[in-house]
């Protein structure tokens, strides 16, 4: 299959990686920075395997580089800034810039991760996952 895997940099991304390939998967990694994916930790053969597209969630422009022949999207991204002034906004804009990009694709099916809690009061960071 040809995975599109977001937030490949990331923790659960970098350690998602290696096994889908292991299990003989095309993986194209969506970064915002290339430089940020580390291709000295991979050889050849694992590479032969992968591919890396820059794009940014937040720019829907830089999402038309998605390939149309992905299978399976993984959603790992998320801000943990507090940077942004409305980050529930901008968590909620990405997410909707990302479905509206695959809509475009053949894509079955959509892995989406996000924080788990039973809590009453949450943080603004779960809040923005939840919704």
């Amino acid at each position: 299959m040809k995975i599109l895997l977001t937030g490949a940099t990331g923790y659960i991304g970098r350690r998602l990686l290696p096994i889908l390939v292991n299990d003989g998967h095309q993986v194209v990694c969506m970064v915002r920075d290339q430089r940020r994916f580390d291709w000295d930790d991979f050889d050849d053969d694992f590479l032969s395997h992968v591919e890396v597209m820059e794009a940014d969630l937040s720019n829907p422009e830089s999402l038309a580089k998605i390939p149309n022949d992905i299978d399976i999207a993984y959603y790992l991204v998320h801000s943990m800034t507090s940077s942004y002034s409305d980050f529930s906004q901008k968590e909620k804009e990405t997410a909707i810039n990302f479905a509206q990009a695959i809509k475009d694709t053949n894509t079955r099916q959509i892995i989406y991760l996000s924080g788990i809690t039973n809590a009453e009061d949450l943080s603004e960071h779960l809040k923005s996952r939840k919704m």
